[in-house]
């Protein structure tokens, strides 16, 4: 059998191919077979089928409400390093202001994007991550238009914490990219787990997506 994909037969793309990610959340679905297989477990053999059933569909339920409570925990990791960084770009905007007229616009962004936004759902908190991001290039076009405060000690240390937690904030956002993937390949696996989810009317979960500013900032020469 040959491969399905065959680097040397396979079109190729001159003009290379932007990866993105697609901001859609796909329901879970299930056509009559799969309704007609929960149904059949009551009958072969009689009754114990059916409990031996109902006890795989209780374990599948359990370990998408598992899931869910990892995907919240991650998620707040990631809303405890920004609020962090938050705090730091709350300094760094005291310090800038002390030497250079920083637009107060700046201040009442940052108080804006503080942990107490409440960004609960995925669109939100991709929108929050965002927000603070735009607030961080601000800092950093001042910090270019003025070199001189780089050699500013408070002001280095805190653009390195804030190097610092952008670290924090990828890696964290690396986990719950993980389990946002297992819950979307989870909630397919099908007879058991695909019933389940159908029932209770899951969904796919979006994982983070870079702003559109950044990824056209990345592909930018610096030197």
């Amino acid at each position: 059998m040959a491969n399905e994909l065959n680097e040397l037969s396979a079109p190729e793309m001159a003009e290379g191919n932007d990866v993105k990610v697609i901001a859609k959340q796909i329901e879970v679905k299930v056509g009559v077979g799969s309704k007609i297989f929960d149904i059949i477990w009551w009958f072969l053999p009689p009754i114990i089928g059916g409990i031996i059933w109902m006890i795989m569909k209780i374990k599948a339920k359990n370990r998408f409400q598992q899931l869910q409570q990892k995907i919240q925990h991650d998620a707040s990791q990631i809303d405890n390093y920004l609020e962090q960084r938050v705090q730091i770009l709350q300094n760094c905007a005291r310090l800038l202001d002390k030497a250079i007229d920083l637009d107060q616009n700046t201040f009442t962004e940052i108080a804006k994007y503080r942990s107490g936004k409440g960004a609960e759902g995925d669109e939100e908190r991709i929108a929050h991550a965002r927000e603070v991001e735009n607030v961080n290039r601000s800092f950093n076009i001042a910090v270019e238009n003025y070199p001189d405060l780089k050699a500013h000690r408070e002001i280095a240390d805190a653009m390195q914490q804030n190097s610092y937690l952008q670290r924090e904030i990828t890696a964290a956002r690396e986990v719950y990219n993980d389990t946002v993937n297992l819950w979307n390949r989870e909630i397919f696996m099908w007879p058991t787990k695909q019933i389940v989810a159908a029932k209770a009317g899951y969904t796919t979960r979006i994982p983070y997506i870079l702003d559109k500013e950044t990824k056209e900032t990345a592909r930018k020469t610096f030197f």
